[in-house]
């Protein structure tokens, strides 16, 4: 029975929100949940949706957005930084996959050019399924993390070379539709193609990205990205090649630059959305006819592939000395066949490389790999992870792999606005050379602060996107230091909700400001007339005879007994004007006798004058306890 588009489209979404908070219940991940909706919304069990291909190619373009994404977070020096582990990690276990299938299938009596095109399709893993799964645990930062995404980059890199040798295998008796489009003028499209996306995203793409972000309008932006994506995967597939792997260049080619966050935050929620459908997608693919006819040889081809390919990365492991319980992750999280899979079968089918029969039987091999991936890694969790827990707790943690890979993880402190006040707070910060992520949403300013070589990033971090995409989940410390003192509290709200274990500190514009921002939650709020004023009077009171230490020392308890007033009047949050008048006049009382004789000599008895952090370990913090210090120390000096 054929539906229409909402009907299929509700059906997926439907068949997502009822799966995934089960299967992630049930301890089995989102990734798996997505699998066994697609195979139970199929044409084998409900049967509830049609046009399955078509929605499989939509679905498909959340693996050319997620790639996208991948692209902007290799910063081109980053990429260079992890050539070893790319090019011998990688490099090693593409080719040593690719080699043993050959052999295998060789001993089977297939062809060699058919033995060596299918070694190299299923020597390829699933960027989609091992990404979202490790992410899902948190183990992206693990050594093991580090290593498979290296792996999964050269295997996306090498579908380009892939491309090209496949139409070479075709066997010479086998009747070829010859192409219209002579091969030195097709290798010369691609070459025109790649070339234009990397010159085309330096010197077009970040222009037109600053234009209409002057604009000041986020769905515009979102527009302009969503359509970067689809014409760069358009021109990438009218020349022959993979539109994931044009995207993940396009996204490499623009990590370096100011709106990188921002494309991130924009295309997170699409490409999240799309890749779900796509592991429903793959779900309800499964052959069961073939599955039921072929029992027995399927199982076996499915349970070798796995086999051949976790050996593999196990002995890959062991050459460059990953540490032995991350190595049995990393082999059980890339023991799998890909996404990429697809692509290339339905490329060498078109190409007469693989005949009907053949194709099919990958497609539902690949298939059913993806689908016990997310299995392993539960083994992994249950079983394999607390056994070397409990027999080698820290053995493991002395050792060392010969090359590293870098981290780059986002900086621990973020910055939100950098005018004038949020500039001085990075100049002193990376005066330590202490990295920054800056956020701004001014492009003007964005244009200025280039000049002078800051990084800094447009976005508004009013955004939970952004924010994610900033690095929030593991910075340490977020500055807000933006103008305006609505957008103050709005980005106060979102960070204190979301990222609770951050310190914030944050700019208020006045008093009034200060007293909302601490009611909000802040840990720290510094008002911007504060400092300058008391600069000021410690100043005139120099000029009017004062002796400098003693100056200093009354700008020291102004700021202090201040400080205090302000968190007292921050819980009064109802009080009425007289009460509020006549509490104002008992402070100023208070502060006078603070700053008489009496307490200038208390202080001159302390061994740090000149220090603000003097007396931070002392219990000041409220009026009461300094106008009692106040009085100790009138009483002292009575009696001797």
């Amino acid at each position: 029975m054929e539906h229409g588009v909402l009907f299929n489209t509700f059906i997926y979404l439907a068949a997502g929100v009822v799966a995934v908070p089960i299967a992630k219940r049930l301890g089995l991940g989102s990734v798996l949940g997505y699998l066994i909706a697609g195979v139970i919304v199929g044409p084998y069990a409900l049967s509830l949706i049609s046009n399955q291909e078509d929605v499989m190619h939509v679905a498909e373009f959340g693996v050319v957005l997620m790639l996208f994404l991948v692209g902007l977070e290799l910063r081109p020096a980053l990429l260079w930084q992890l050539k070893m582990p790319i090019l011998g990690t990688g490099g090693l276990q593409l080719s040593a996959t690719t080699l043993c299938i050959f052999l295998l299938l060789l001993a089977c009596g297939l062809a060699w050019q058919t033995a060596l095109a299918i070694g190299l399709i299923v020597a390829l893993s699933s960027t989609a399924i091992v990404l979202q799964n490790l992410q899902e645990r948190e183990l992206m930062k693990t050594e093991a993390g580090k290593n498979a995404f290296a792996v999964l980059l050269f295997q996306d890199i090498a579908v380009i070379p892939i491309l090209s040798i496949l139409p070479l295998l075709v066997i010479q008796d086998t009747a070829i539709v010859e192409s219209a489009i002579p091969s030195w003028q097709s290798a010369l499209m691609i070459a025109g193609v790649i070339a234009g996306i990397i010159i085309g995203g330096h010197f077009l793409v970040v222009p037109l990205l600053r234009i209409i972000a002057g604009s000041r309008s986020r769905e515009i932006f979102i527009a302009t990205a969503l359509a970067l994506v689809v014409g760069i995967a358009l021109a990438m597939e009218a020349v022959g090649l993979s539109a994931a792997l044009g995207t993940f260049l396009a996204g490499v080619v623009l990590a370096d630059s100011e709106y990188r966050h921002e494309l991130e935050s924009d295309i997170e929620p699409f490409k999240s959305l799309l890749l779900g459908i796509f592991f429903i997608s793959v779900g309800a693919s499964i052959d069961f006819t073939l599955l039921l006819n072929q029992p027995l040889l399927i199982a076996l081809l499915v349970a070798g592939l796995i086999a051949v390919k976790f050996i593999v990365l196990f002995i890959t492991g062991v050459v460059f000395k990953i540490q032995h319980s991350q190595n049995w992750l990393f082999s059980c999280a890339l023991a799998q066949g890909g996404e990429f899979a697809f692509v290339l079968t339905s490329f060498s089918l078109q190409r007469q490389v693989l005949d009907n029969e053949t194709a099919s039987l990958l497609v539902l091999v690949v298939t059913l790999s993806m689908v016990f991936t997310p299995l392993l890694l539960i083994i992994y969790d249950k079983i394999i992870a607390p056994t070397f827990k409990r027999k080698i707790p820290q053995a493991e943690s002395t050792a060392a792999p010969d090359h590293q890979i870098p981290d780059d993880a986002h900086s621990s402190v973020i910055i939100a606005g950098f005018g004038g006040f949020g500039q001085v707070v990075g100049r002193l910060l990376h005066g330590y050379h202490i990295n920054t992520t800056i956020l701004e949403n001014d492009v003007g300013q964005i244009e200025l602060l280039q000049q002078f070589k800051y990084k800094v990033f447009y976005g508004d971090a009013e955004q939970l996107n952004l924010l994610h995409s900033a690095g929030a989940d593991n910075a340490k410390l977020f500055i807000i230091a933006v103008e305006s003192a609505s957008r103050t509290k709005r980005i106060l709200i979102q960070v204190k909700k979301h990222f609770p274990h951050l310190t914030v500190l944050v700019r208020a514009t006045d008093r009034n400001h200060a007293q909302q921002l601490i009611r909000l939650g802040a840990d720290h709020v510094f008002r911007e007339s504060l400092d300058s004023g008391i600069s000021l009077g410690v100043e005139t009171l120099k000029a009017l005879g004062m002796r400098a230490n003693q100056a200093h020392r009354a700008g020291q308890v102004f700021r202090r007994h201040d400080e205090a007033v302000l968190h007292e009047e921050a819980k009064r949050m109802h009080e009425q004007e007289p009460e509020f008048v006549n509490r104002s006049l008992t402070e100023r009382r208070i502060l006078k006798k603070l700053l008489g004789l009496d307490a200038l000599t208390y202080y001159d008895n302390l061994n740090d004058a000149w220090s603000t952090e003097a007396h931070s370990n002392e219990d000041k913090n409220t009026v009461g306890n300094l106008a009692a210090a106040h009085k100790h120390n009138k009483s002292t000096t009575e009696q001797t």
